[in-house]
């Protein structure tokens, strides 16, 4: 195994962050095989210093790589998908010996990254986008796809390099940047994969800080990563205490789409003076063809009022409490506007929302009690 370590790049003592060069001077993280109970190798964590300069690294990476065509970025991540086949027995060997899975699942999870790199070259010329016709005389219409900026990939030890891929490979295309913060219990398939990367780039003339990593503290870098607004999308897969708490960071960060266009919650004295301010409120026409028809007035914002149908409708589909709540609603009044029942769950969403702004945590399962809202709880 000390062969295949070599192979890999990997050290006794490996510095934990990456933005183009490698740094790292906090505590010293030592990487232990659950298979045998020893030690494999250590890495040097990055502090909160560290951070801050791999953050600035990837958002300085990012503004090059976003002015790169697609396909030349699809390029990149062919080469990428190449060098993982190189290393997929190596690779997958550190997989299986650092995590704990079988040799054949961790040959898998390489060749999941393999099968994603693959994916990703195609899409890369396919990033299409509609051209429509315009009610003016001499103009067109169409739409292209923009780079997001810098995306937070976190990543759970039980498939410690397949999300990474996932996130990254299809980030990369699409001109994003990415930030790796790996679980503390895999942390030498991250410096792995992200030397992998490196050399790949380096061979391609591009800035390897597009695949920046970050190895550190959950309760540090973790909370730095997270609360971070140089980076507006973050992929998070872990536990479920991990989970509410980015969920209840990004959630805040989510709201201030709404906040922009129906003003901050933190500027109403209650989460029904906030919702009074959206104009949710119903108008039946009463003559004319739409006689009986039933609208949302125009008061407030409209584009706030679009997310937040936008944002029910997601609901609706995919979450079976608010969808248990919303199909009752719509039976209690006969089946005869569901418009109601929408505009019933909006209302009671952007109550919510003046909850979250303030500390809350969204959670379908208190947002409603018949037909009246519960409080979110606090924590």
């Amino acid at each position: 195994m000390q062969d295949v370590l070599g192979r890999l790049g990997i050290d006794q003592i490996n510095a934990g962050g990456f933005c183009g060069k490698w740094l790292g001077s906090g505590d010293k993280l030592e990487s232990v095989s659950p298979i045998d109970g020893k030690v494999i190798a250590s890495v040097t964590q990055v502090d909160v210093e560290e951070y801050d300069r791999i953050a600035s690294k990837a958002q300085e990476a990012f503004l090059k790589w976003r002015t790169i065509p697609a396909p030349i970025r699809g390029e990149t991540v062919r080469q990428l998908g190449l060098a993982l086949r190189e290393a997929k027995d190596d690779l997958g060997a550190l997989v299986a010996w650092e995590m704990g899975k079988i040799r054949a699942e961790g040959g898998g999870e390489v060749q999941e990254m393999i099968d994603i790199c693959d994916f990703a070259v195609g899409l890369s010329r396919q990033l299409h986008g509609l051209t429509m016709h315009s009610e003016r005389p001499g103009h067109r219409m169409y739409e292209q796809w923009h780079p997001l900026g810098v995306v937070g990939v976190i990543s759970a030890f039980n498939f410690p390099v397949a999300v990474w891929a996932w996130n990254s490979a299809l980030a990369a295309v699409c001109g994003d940047a990415v930030i790796w913060k790996p679980s503390s219990t895999t942390p030498l398939t991250a410096v792995a994969c992200t030397k992998i990367a490196e050399r790949v780039c380096r061979e391609q003339g591009v800035d390897p800080a597009i695949f920046s990593l970050v190895i550190g503290r959950g309760r540090t870098v973790g909370e730095k990563l997270i609360n971070d607004r140089r980076i507006p999308l973050v992929s998070a897969t872990g536990s479920c205490s991990m989970g509410y708490r980015v969920g209840e960071v990004v959630g805040k960060a989510t709201a201030a789409v709404l906040t922009s266009e129906v003003g901050s919650p933190l500027s109403f004295p209650n989460a029904r003076a906030f919702e009074k301010s959206s104009g949710l409120n119903l108008r039946e026409h009463s003559s004319g063809k739409q006689k009986g028809r039933l609208t949302i007035t125009r008061r407030g914002s409209g584009q706030g009022r679009k997310y937040l149908y936008l944002a029910v409708l997601r609901l609706v589909q995919q979450d079976p409490v608010v969808r248990a709540w919303y199909k009752k609603k719509v039976e209690r009044d006969g089946g005869k506007s569901k418009l109601k029942a929408v505009v019933a769950v909006m209302r009671k969403l952007i109550r919510a929302l003046w909850h979250v702004a303030r500390g809350a945590r969204f959670d379908s399962s208190k947002l409603f009690d018949t037909t009246r809202l519960v409080v979110v709880e606090t924590v």
